[in-house]
């Protein structure tokens, strides 16, 4: 049968698309597969109500870098579109793949800056996908990373759409030739110390002259991966509805599931909440480490920029804390105060009956201090003062928390406590004003 000419292919895929984008995006890199993709786009263009523009990234990378951005936008002034070029720093860090800073560094610029209904069109196509799927599968990953790339994914406030995915490389490369258009090589793309070239010049070539519809194989094979991939997410949100409590999970639910069941709710967790999923190594140190700690232990496992700790019942989700407390504030001035290296805030919120009495804060020499040991309090209402740590024990507070944990002070008298208490005598009395102090 012969194939569906690619226009027509890529005019399907926009009518399916629900919701139609307001406008579209084309991920333009100068090279053969972008550059058809571009003129494809253009063609189809008034079939739509979306209007169409272009996106570049400058990478910084290569000396071609600067030339390849300029060509960008004289190719869209030619074809009057708009066009967005961003500058990233996609330096690898330590054993990253420069591929896969790249990417991230694109994604990232892409995530921050796209409105919503817009979507960003990028011309991945069969044979991509078939090397991402191998090259998933030589990393050991599960069904979520052998399901390679979806033709649509949330990007930001937008979408990211991948109309090519079951067309070969090949026909995308002779319908360019067929129209004239030209395009730029990327050097990089020869060096065979990177996977995926090796992938792409060594390793495809052979399997191919095997199994020519290899391309088309993994194609459906990624298609099946990612069914599998939907349910273990669906089970996973079903026992997350039982085990969650935000960003906590409850200890003694999660150890009377199977350990396949185990892990694939702590991965659910862990992605619902925006964390990069730990190595399998360290997912089971996760699984078994903690939820077989003592009680009265304060196990943490940390990866990247995450850390899940235990405390009682419950496992915490956290960004990784900082080694060190932040430096009091003397003389307060009762604005809002940010603490960037816990990534909260301290505010004064206007209450009711609730909080500070406004007319105490009038006063000046306020401060917010951070625990020493040994503070006391006498919480509004009670007959004696009681130490801190008794109340925070009392309230739950889990212990690496409570070394964070702003004190308010008027000169060196501690008068509050965001979300446990105010002190006897400052606080606001019943339909009076107060502001009552916030953390978070």
């Amino acid at each position: 049968m012969k194939p569906m000419p690619l226009a027509r292919r890529l005019q399907r895929f926009f009518a399916a698309l629900t919701p139609a984008p307001d406008r579209c995006w084309v991920a333009f890199s100068g090279g053969g597969d972008s550059t058809a993709l571009l003129y494809l786009m253009v063609e189809l263009a008034g079939d739509f109500d979306w209007s169409l523009g272009m996106v570049h990234v400058h990478h910084g990378l290569l000396p071609e870098a600067e030339a390849w951005a300029t060509r960008a936008r004289d190719l869209a002034s030619r074809l009057h579109l708009p066009v967005q070029v961003f500058s990233v720093q996609a330096r690898p860090r330590p054993g990253e793949s420069p591929e896969a800073a790249a990417r991230e560094a694109r994604y990232a610029a892409w995530r921050d800056w796209l409105a919503e209904g817009e979507v960003i069109v990028t011309a991945h196509h069969a044979d991509d996908q078939a090397e991402t799927l191998l090259l998933q599968l030589l990393r050991g990953a599960g069904p979520h990373g052998l399901a390679a790339m979806p033709a649509v994914a949330p990007l930001g406030r937008g979408r990211l759409v991948r109309p090519l995915l079951e067309v070969p490389r090949g026909e995308v490369r002779s319908w360019a030739r067929s129209k004239g258009l030209g395009w730029v090589e990327d050097p990089s793309n020869r060096e065979l110390r990177h996977d995926r070239n090796y992938l792409r010049h060594q390793v495809m070539p052979v399997l191919e002259a095997r199994w020519p519809s290899l391309a088309r194989t993994l194609h459906r094979a990624a298609e099946l991966q990612a069914e599998a991939a939907g349910l273990l997410d669906a089970l996973a949100a079903q026992d997350l509805a039982v085990a969650g409590e935000g960003d906590r999970l409850r200890v003694s639910v999660l150890t009377r599931l199977a350990p396949a069941r185990q892990r694939n709710l702590l991965r659910g967790w862990i992605a619902r909440h925006g964390h990069p999923l730990p190595s399998r190594a360290v997912l089971e140190r996760i699984r078994c480490d903690l939820p077989g700690a003592r009680r009265d232990a304060m196990p943490c496992v940390r990866w990247a920029r995450s850390e899940v700790r235990r405390y009682r019942d419950r496992l915490y989700l956290l960004e990784a804390l900082p080694d060190a407390v932040p430096p009091p504030v003397a003389d307060w001035d009762l604005e809002p105060l940010v603490f960037p290296g816990l990534g909260r805030t301290l505010r004064l919120v206007p209450a009711v009956g609730q909080g500070i009495a406004v007319h105490c804060l009038e006063r000046g020499g306020w401060s917010v201090r951070f625990r020493q040991g040994g503070e006391r309090i006498r919480p509004a209402g009670q007959a004696h003062h009681r130490p801190l740590k008794h109340l925070l024990q009392e309230a739950g507070v889990p212990p690496w928390e409570r070394r964070f944990l702003p004190l308010v002070y008027w000169k060196d008298r501690l008068v509050a406590v965001p979300g446990i208490c105010v002190a006897e005598g400052w606080q606001a009395r019943e339909a009076a004003p107060g502001r009552l102090p916030v953390w978070g």
